[in-house]
């Protein structure tokens, strides 16, 4: 490290999500860093790292996503790895940041896995977090380490800008995602609506009303994640059914677990947009989903990041 900036940066990546890696470290005009990331025969994972990182500004790129345990043994033990070699530098590229959902006490004698992950990460000693839209904003909070928290929203507004649709409407399919869709409807300048629902147990809902006129729309439901996909399968099914012309829906994690494929293939959603923070296998895949990537976003955030460079002016760029 030199007057405060590195000198030099590695990016590196367990076996979440290779593909991705490769992308971004193709876009930084750097080779993925060699190691090796495999299991003794009783399922303990074992790290290799056949390169030296002593000094360096080290990017381990790793979502959490399923199977989340092994990713996520798998990121703690590579971070371990770095820092017994002496890295400069430990950041943990994770564009789907798992146990996200129970980030406060909802109810009596609930855990908060979001903020026991976050200790193990800073524990095993990461210095810095980027990641893309958590699943609660104040997750950020739970780091006592710097976390750049990188927005896919843009990137899923773009792609309907350039479709140039007609009467379009936006909407939030909980009132949790009110303010995602009401800033891609600034970013699209159409109105919003909001689908009030109400989840009687965990992975199931129930559609109740719909606040705003979304009649002879060409509505755009966007969420953050889609795991079972019986939000945004009911939302879409129930704004078709009140006179939408025709539902698109778009999320930053195609979690996609359970039914969520059969139910998708059979709802009212014409086009699904997806980004790539997470896996998905050929198999899963089905004609209405569209993928964009997240590649360039992380490869320009993790390049300001070694550099010094201002975050927040990437956050108005892409808006």
């Amino acid at each position: 490290m030199k007057n405060g900036v590195f000198t030099d940066y590695k990016v590196f990546t367990g076996n979440a999500h290779p593909e991705l890696a490769e992308e971004i470290a193709s876009i930084m005009g750097k080779p993925l860093g060699r190691s090796t990331v495999s299991k003794f025969s009783d399922g303990e994972i074992s790290v290799s790292l056949w390169e030296t990182v002593r000094g360096i500004d080290v990017y381990i790129v790793q979502p959490t996503c399923d199977p989340v345990n092994d990713n996520l043994m798998e990121l703690l033990i590579m971070i371990d790895a770095m820092k017994r070699a002496s890295a400069g530098r430990i950041n943990a590229v994770i564009p789907y940041y798992g146990y996200a959902r129970q980030d406060r006490k909802a109810k009596a004698r609930d855990p908060i896995t979001a903020k026991l992950v976050a200790n193990i990460i800073m524990a095993a000693g990461a210095d810095r977090v980027v990641t893309m839209d958590l699943h609660a904003n104040q997750i950020q909070g739970y780091f006592d380490i710097p976390v750049d928290h990188l927005v896919g929203m843009p990137i899923l507004a773009r792609y309907f800008k350039e479709r140039d649709l007609e009467d379009v409407c936006v909407v939030s399919p909980d009132h949790g995602s009110v303010t995602r869709a009401r800033n891609m409807a600034e970013f699209l300048n159409c109105p919003i609506a909001i689908v009030d629902k109400r989840r009687p147990e965990p992975n199931k809902s129930e559609i109740m009303n719909i606040i705003g006129d979304i009649k002879d729309k060409n509505c755009i439901i966007i969420d953050d994640m889609i795991d079972t996909a019986g939000t945004i399968t009911n939302a879409a099914n129930a704004i078709k059914d009140m006179g939408a012309r025709n539902v698109y829906a778009a999320a930053t994690h195609p979690v996609l677990s359970g039914p969520a494929i059969e139910r998708i293939d059979k709802s009212a959603i014409s086009e699904l947009v997806l980004l790539n923070t997470i896996p998905m296998p050929e198999e899963k895949k089905i004609e209405k989903m569209t993928f964009l990537s997240v590649a360039p976003l992380f490869a320009e955030a993790m390049t300001r990041v070694f550099t010094n460079g201002s975050i927040s002016k990437l956050f108005d760029t892409e808006r």
